[in-house]
């Protein structure tokens, strides 16, 4: 199995500063990083120096065609369905971040829960 690095600390310390008072999630750990889930489906959260998001077909097209955005891959070679990493600009972007994870949010409560 591949050794992942940790995330940067300023990234995590970004990612709970931006998700500290965003209701109606859950607070839990994906791959060993801070992530976020919606009905037991998980929406946003770190990978090593990368931020990614889940987002609806339209919407994730719109993401990708950003540049410095591509698609989640946990592994290389496996990308996640559904999910991209955000651009490092947007990242450093309050309030660009904060309308790309309410899309995230938004998409994941239209999902089925997960138990």
């Amino acid at each position: 199995m591949p050794a992942f690095e940790k995330s940067p600390p300023e990234l995590v310390a970004r990612f709970e500063a931006v998700t500290a008072d965003l209701d109606g999630v859950e607070r839990r750990r994906m791959f060993g990083y801070p992530a976020l889930f919606v009905g037991g489906n998980l929406v946003t959260g770190l990978h090593q120096a990368a931020w990614m998001v889940r987002l609806p077909d339209g919407e994730l097209s719109e993401l990708l065609s950003r540049p410095g955005s591509r698609p989640f891959e946990p592994m290389a070679g496996r990308p996640m369905k559904g999910y991209a990493v955000l651009p490092v600009d947007l990242v450093a972007d309050d309030a660009e971040l904060r309308r790309w994870l309410g899309r995230a949010i938004a998409f994941g409560r239209t999902l089925p829960p997960k138990s």
